[in-house]
């Protein structure tokens, strides 16, 4: 078994991050995860 490096034929924009490529959408995803997982933390406490 070899191991080949293979150049990417994709566009530039399409091998970078979000954050990279627009980070105001990155900003809002994060702050919508950041309250998604605090609601999911608040829902199992309740539940103990």
């Amino acid at each position: 078994m070899s191991n080949k490096t293979f150049e990417s034929l994709a566009p530039a924009s399409l091998t970078q991050s979000l954050a990279e490529l627009d980070p105001e959408v990155a900003a809002r995803i994060d702050a919508e995860l950041a309250r998604l997982v605090m609601r999911c933390r608040m829902i199992r406490v309740r539940r103990w």
